[in-house]
């Protein structure tokens, strides 16, 4: 199962990065609608289309706007935007109002679940409350043989919550808006530092790490200085755009 990341950073795009999105083909998922979901066009590859938003601020919602292109000469059977039920009401009264986007493309909304949804594989996903300002929820997949978890945007903390929900996940893929000294803005925003994600990964007995939603004010090749928490964790990859991983 390939896993692609369509857009790793956070709050803008850059001139490396688009904003949140992830997608598993195979599966015909897309976990958040950033700006990156416009590359989502050539990667479709089922009749139906499942979207699952983290929550509603503009970088993670702003691609539902995008979907006309997306979809564009696209025989889809079902899309379907999955979301905490208390902002559907925001998205259409706000996003889709008349005089920003006058007409919604062809989608229903969906409210998450709190217990397990089968897909069409037979693996189970769980959406996952997080520490968010507005709040937000991460989301867990579950095969037989593997598991994968996608956590932002949240403080990290291994006193967490959502830190049980991911416990011995295969692939953790967690948001790293900041490096470490920065834990003040972290708190004060609903991000994380570098070293308690770290920390969370060894928490949570996960097999690997992948950071998303990093800065985007940092273009560098490496944002974050990953040798300084080798000790506590490893292998971590800062996610780059493009990047396909099998899960």
């Amino acid at each position: 199962m390939k896993l692609h990341f369509l857009g790793t950073t956070g709050y803008h795009p850059n001139n490396q990065r688009q904003t949140a999105c992830l997608m598993l083909p195979e599966l015909g998922i897309i976990f958040d609608a950033g700006t990156g979901i416009f590359r989502a066009r050539d990667l479709i590859q089922t009749d139906t289309l499942d979207i699952f938003l983290t929550h509603i601020h503009l970088d993670h919602c702003i691609g539902l706007t995008f979907l006309y292109d997306v979809l564009y000469q696209k025989e889809m059977q079902r899309v379907t935007v999955h979301l905490a039920e208390d902002k559907i009401e925001a998205i259409e009264k706000h996003l889709f109002s008349e005089p920003l986007f006058p007409v919604k493309p062809n989608f229903d909304f969906q409210p998450l679940s709190d217990r397990p949804v089968t897909l069409s594989d037979g693996s189970q996903l769980l959406a996952i409350p997080l520490d968010h300002p507005g709040g937000a929820h991460g989301f867990r997949i579950d095969w037989p043989d593997r598991s994968c978890a996608y956590i932002t945007d949240t403080t990290a903390s291994v006193n967490a919550k959502y830190v049980e929900a991911v416990g011995n996940v295969n692939t953790l893929i967690h948001e790293c808006y900041f490096p470490d000294g920065w834990e003040s803005k972290a708190k004060l925003t609903g991000h994380s530092c570098l070293t308690p994600v770290a920390q969370v990964a060894a928490a949570a007995n996960a097999d690997r790490l992948f950071l998303v939603h990093v800065n985007p004010l940092d273009e560098s090749p490496q944002p974050l200085d990953l040798e300084s928490v080798s000790p506590i964790f490893t292998p971590i990859t800062i996610a780059e755009d493009h990047m396909t991983i099998e899960v």
